[in-house]
């Protein structure tokens, strides 16, 4: 008997050939295309908004050799299992005839040869259809739903001008167009015919708030000695980042902190924190292992914080990923820790991507953003914390020590973000 089971999905791309080429990374080059079809945007935004392109992909994972003599039990038992994204089973009986076994198994029946291959040949043509039928039902009669509710609700025309205007202040923002539609898509739930500019503003200045949250920094309450990790690619600025931290800490908030740094690539790395530790008065340690790193942090154990600088690399360097893994695995479980994600505002989208999932991999994350002021466009920052969902916590500004830091302020990006100052 024959058994085989196919896994269904779907796949959005800007391009067809970029939704071909989602099914294919997720699926793997034997996946096949069943159907590919334009989805055009609807509600009140759609005069600026893209098409996109769906494509249902599907990849046969099992396939047994068919026994002839088992043939004639296909018609009582269930021939193919297709896990579909809405987990529906379908029966070979919605397109082979009951005269499909004798097709496959090469009987002759009374029709012609030539008619019955013609028969298969056609139903083979339609499988697409009826399985794109079947994926899509609900979803359609969802839509249906939903843009009936939309016909009812236009905002004004000033108000669409106003929109118009605020999804290309979002887009010059580089912030990326998927959640640009999430948030005008979000902001139109809440908006009716007359909506005011002032009011579809304040809708999506909320929703934008919402979304990137509020800080969230060093824990002072708890165990003590608390130990931040600092991680990130090289030349993001950590190193100063730590500095103007430990520098508040120590000066506004009078705690007992300390340094240790991991990062013995980098000879001057080591010289500059020795610079800060001594300005801080403050004990540093250089430390190679884990085990080393849980004796000096023995040393100070009655400090409040202990901040570690550890190496830059690559996100591609797997053999560093590695190592900053093991030595964050080999704390002491006896002290609380924080790790910070220190990434530059100016580096470009899509190398943040590599660089969120790759540390993702060593540890959970807090966000700290550098560089706000080599760039006018801060999209970036919106647009990690939506992928990531790790908290934003500060940002720098500059150099100096220790006054270009703060904490992350959400109101005032989010203004920037639509246009502000």
């Amino acid at each position: 008997m024959v058994t085989s089971k196919m896994t269904i999905n779907k796949y959005q791309g800007k391009t067809k050939e970029e939704a071909i080429e989602k099914a294919k990374r997720e699926l793997g080059e034997g996946a096949v295309v069943m159907n590919v079809k334009e989805i055009k945007p609807t509600g009140m935004f759609k005069a600026w908004k893209n098409s996109v392109f769906e494509v249902t992909a599907a990849k046969e994972e099992k396939e047994n050799f068919v026994d002839p003599r088992q043939v004639a039990d296909l018609t009582a038992k269930t021939v193919q299992t297709l896990n579909l994204a809405a987990d529906e089973n379908i029966s070979p009986k919605e397109f082979l005839s009951d005269r499909t076994p004798d097709i496959l198994s090469g009987r002759h029946t009374n029709a012609p040869e030539l008619h019955a291959k013609d028969g298969l040949e056609k139903r083979l043509e339609n499988l697409s259809n009826i399985l794109e039928k079947q994926l899509s039902a609900e979803e359609n009669r969802q839509k249906e739903v939903k843009e009936e509710e939309k016909e009812h609700s236009v905002v004004n025309p000033e108000g669409l001008q106003f929109i118009k205007m605020l999804y290309r202040t979002l887009l010059e923002n580089e912030v990326n167009e998927k959640f640009v539609n999430q948030i005008l898509d979000e902001a139109e739930k809440v908006m009716h015919s007359g909506s005011s500019v002032d009011v579809i503003l304040s809708n999506v200045y909320q929703k934008m708030i919402l979304k990137l949250g509020q800080p969230d920094t060093i824990c002072t309450s708890g165990k003590k000695p608390r130990i931040i990790f600092f991680v990130g690619p090289t030349g993001v600025g950590k190193t100063t980042t730590i500095a103007k931290i430990a520098s508040k800490y120590k000066l506004e908030m009078g705690m007992k902190i300390a340094f240790l740094t991991a990062d013995t690539y980098r000879i001057a790395a080591t010289e500059q924190l020795r610079v800060y530790a001594n300005i801080l008065d403050a004990p540093m340690s250089i430390i190679y292992s884990s085990e080393e790193m849980n004796a000096a942090i023995e040393r100070v154990g009655e400090y409040d914080l202990i901040f570690v600088d550890t190496a830059g690399f690559s996100h591609k360097n797997d053999e560093q990923c590695n190592d900053m893994k093991k030595m964050l695995a080999g704390l002491d479980e006896a002290y609380e820790r924080e790790v910070y994600l220190v990434v530059s505002a100016t580096t470009k989208y899509k190398d943040l991507l590599e660089i969120a999932d790759r540390y993702k991999e060593i540890a959970d994350y807090k966000l700290i953003f550098t560089k706000l002021d080599e760039t006018e466009a801060y999209g970036n920052i919106y647009n990690i914390k939506m992928y990531s969902g790790a908290p934003l916590s500060y940002m720098t500004n500059g150099q100096n020590v220790p006054d270009d830091i703060e904490e992350f302020n959400t109101q005032k990006i989010v203004k920037q973000l639509l246009g502000g100052r």
